[in-house]
């Protein structure tokens, strides 16, 4: 794999990245490391976390993830320097006040909670530190409307932006980038950057697999302009487009085990609708009747597409680890893909 440019900013990463929302959870600490390992010796050198992971979010559990990578890197002396290290602030606490009084992010909260990842990842720098989902009121995580009468913004962007360049000026963050954000806020990152010398953001971290496709309606043009990097996170819809739940659905005791079947609050997420689950059935026996797994299909959509920067990678095995690395060869013809975009026609994007 090539290492590719996050948009203007100096960070060089693999087109893969290691998501690891499933460690402290699903996946204890040994075999996190085991799957860190891994991906370094397979080459991957970019890892992303955040401050509220392990997902499903709990107060016992939040920042289990990043606790994790820092005792990985501190029993690997020398390896820090290797790898590029992303996480990210939360934004409003969204039903979860242990990650902070309130309900809003202010200055003080972005300052706080970098200094509190540096401290559990057992680093000096965080390479690139996000802003997790807007602390203004957006459609996202499933809400498909914006509304006007729910805003209850505290923070404007230019603080925030101002906050984050502290970060960068005191050199704690070399990159800031953003997630789940909107073409409004993406463009307004960069304005508000650009007219008062800020730090510009580098990357947006949204969803974007075959089964959720929102990206492609008007946010693809304005990261392309911008020059910003799409760092695309669940590529396989929850385990959807793997496969797994084809037969069983995500309900009942002959479901696999993954999130979607051990999770009641994933099941009533924009990934356990079913139309989600149609929609990926009907993306996976295209898959098979091309010759593909299911997987192979929703990775290579996603790893070739001239959108995408990196793709996130979530595992809880190195079974899977090893099958997703794999799938970096799959080559997808251009009939493949007009197949899919004629599915998408038909079903349009059911889990955004």
């Amino acid at each position: 794999m090539n290492l590719v440019s996050l948009g203007s900013s100096e960070l060089r990463v693999t087109p893969i990245c290691l998501g690891t929302m499933t460690f402290g959870e699903q996946v204890d600490e040994a075999t996190s490391h085991a799957i860190l390992d891994r991906a370094i010796e397979r080459g991957v050198n970019f890892i992303d976390t955040a401050e509220m992971y392990p997902v499903p979010p709990s107060a016992a559990t939040a920042g289990s993830t990043e606790r994790f990578i820092g005792s990985w890197l501190a029993s690997r002396p020398g390896l820090r320097q290797r790898i590029v290290l992303a996480t990210k602030v939360a934004g409003p606490s969204r039903g979860m006040p242990w990650l902070r009084e309130g309900q809003g992010m202010t200055a003080a909260d972005i300052e706080a909670s970098c200094h509190a990842s540096l401290q559990r990842l057992q680093t000096d720098v965080i390479d690139l530190y996000q802003i997790h989902w807007p602390e203004r009121h957006v459609p996202a995580f499933g809400s498909l409307y914006y509304d006007p009468k729910l805003e209850q913004s505290q923070t404007p962007i230019r603080e925030q932006l101002e906050a984050l360049a502290r970060l960068v000026q005191a050199g704690k963050v070399r990159a800031i980038g953003l997630s789940n954000e909107t073409p409004y806020g993406v463009h307004e990152f960069v304005r508000l950057a650009e007219q008062h010398g800020l730090p510009r953001i580098a990357t947006v971290q949204n969803p974007y697999c075959l089964i959720s496709r929102s990206y492609d309606n008007g946010l693809d043009e304005t990261c392309h302009r911008l020059n910003v990097g799409l760092l695309a996170y669940s590529p396989l819809g929850f385990g959807l487009l793997s496969g797994k739940y084809d037969a069983t659905g995500i309900h009942g005791a002959d479901a696999p085990r993954g999130r979607m079947s051990l999770y009641e609050r994933m099941k009533n997420q924009r990934w356990g609708r079913a139309s989600s689950l149609e929609a990926a059935r009907r993306y996976n026996e295209l898959a098979r009747a091309h010759g593909l797994s299911p997987t192979q299909l929703a990775l290579a959509f996603c790893y070739r597409s001239w959108r995408v920067a990196s793709t996130i990678i979530g595992v809880t095995t190195l079974a899977q680890l090893n099958e997703d690395l794999d799938a970096w060869a799959v080559q997808l013809s251009d009939e493949l893909l007009a197949a899919c975009d004629a599915i998408r026609l038909e079903l349009r994007d059911p889990a955004n």
